[in-house]
């Protein structure tokens, strides 16, 4: 399992996770990850984070360092679609890396690290561009399937 994030611009950390992931874990790759992250993606102080309503992701655990860090976080509903452009980055990752056959878990997450880096930037731009129109469609079809 991995923890990523991305930006318009370009990618952030990616993160593999071993064993089952906590609350007290997710805090963890938050504290070590995030802002550096941010940091390196030069988003300056108006960013949005977001996640999806996993229970690890709305913990009060979570909620509390988020809250502490002052990181202001995309207000999601729950049972609606995933949305999280995330979702089309993994995929794009599992396309690039399966093509590669990793042999084993090792080369599995080191193929995944080097993939990651060469996703270009323009398709986050692309992805985040996008955004607010999938959006409006999917409120549109009232949630049922759009073109995206």
């Amino acid at each position: 399992m991995l923890w990523g994030c991305f930006a318009a611009g370009g990618t952030g950390a990616l993160h593999k996770i071993d064993g089952i992931m906590r609350d007290e874990n997710y805090v963890d790759i938050l504290k070590q990850h995030l802002k550096t992250s941010v940091r390196k993606l030069k988003l300056g102080r108006k960013w949005i984070f977001q996640t999806d309503n996993n229970l690890k992701h709305t913990s009060k655990v979570v909620a509390k360092w988020l809250k502490d860090n002052t990181v202001k976080v995309l207000v999601w509903p729950s049972q609606i679609p995933d949305l999280n452009p995330i979702e089309n980055v993994w995929a794009e990752l599992k396309n690039r890396v399966r093509t590669r056959r990793p042999t084993n878990l090792t080369q599995l997450h080191q193929l995944c690290q080097e993939e990651w880096a060469k996703i270009h930037p323009t398709y986050y731009g692309k992805l985040v561009e996008g955004y607010p129109k999938h959006l409006t469609q999917v409120k549109q079809f009232k949630g049922n399937a759009t073109k995206y």
